[in-house]
């Protein structure tokens, strides 16, 4: 099972980025945990300096922009 983690504090964009990953799970019918981090520490963790963040199965994905749902499913696929 992959495992999804948004990266930010809880902004408009890191809320638009769990949507969008959310759909794209939902569309490609695979079972995936997605988890929200907030804590600013555990973001620097990940050597992310801006977020919102995509991580998937422990790789950043995506820093800094919130991609759609189809560019989410091409980085599951």
């Amino acid at each position: 099972m992959k495992k999804i983690q948004i990266l930010g504090p809880g902004c408009p964009k890191c809320k638009k980025l769990a949507a969008n990953a959310e759909a794209a799970v939902e569309d490609l019918g695979i079972e995936c945990e997605i988890e929200k981090i907030t804590d600013i520490n555990q973001i620097m963790k990940f050597g992310v300096m801006i977020t919102p963040a995509l991580v998937v199965d422990g790789d950043v994905k995506a820093v800094g922009k919130v991609p759609s749902p189809e560019q989410i499913k091409q980085i599951l696929a």
